[in-house]
């Protein structure tokens, strides 16, 4: 059970960054690294001008994409290629429903989709508030950061409170 679990978490992280990966380069934004992991890298190889790294701690993943590229995209265009790795797993989740595979890919969009920073719904948050203002807001930035986290941690609390 361990190790179907392990797996389904590593999986899933890796084609939720390619589904980053796949949007970008749909959208003509480069990226450079697609890795797996954390800590020193393990293996790596070249593909169409992308890395693809292997590291040793397995806790997480991230693309690596052209980032003033993508700022220069259209607000729906960098909403896209952010959210591209929530779409793949909610597909995921779909095409293998009922399974553990199906519940990881769940987990994975939803906690991706909070505005914690640095996940993806932070990400897209920043994007919309930078396009509505048109312009930086340290201020609202900071704002957004902070709120979003503290909400983010109450959201677990009180589901961790409704499953005790």
């Amino acid at each position: 059970m361990f190790l179907a679990l392990l797996f389904s978490f590593i999986f899933a992280l890796l084609i939720h960054e390619l589904g980053h990966v796949a949007a970008a380069r749909a959208c003509r934004v480069g990226a450079s690294a697609l890795g797996l992991g954390w800590g020193p890298k393990v293996w790596g190889f070249r593909l169409w001008g992308v890395e693809y790294n292997l590291h040793a701690l397995p806790l997480g993943a991230y693309a690596r994409l052209d980032m003033e590229e993508l700022q220069r995209r259209p607000l729906s265009q960098q909403t896209l290629i952010l959210l591209a790795g929530v779409i793949v797993n909610l597909v995921a989740a779909a095409l293998t429903s009922g399974s553990i595979f199906s519940a990881v890919n769940l987990l994975l969009a939803a906690t991706n989709l909070l505005p914690l920073y640095q996940q993806d719904g932070w990400k897209c948050g920043m994007v919309l508030i930078r396009g509505l203002l048109s312009k930086r807001s340290p201020l609202v930035e900071w704002t957004f950061t902070i709120a979003g986290g503290a909400l983010s941690f109450v959201f677990f609390g009180v589901l961790g409170l409704k499953f005790m």
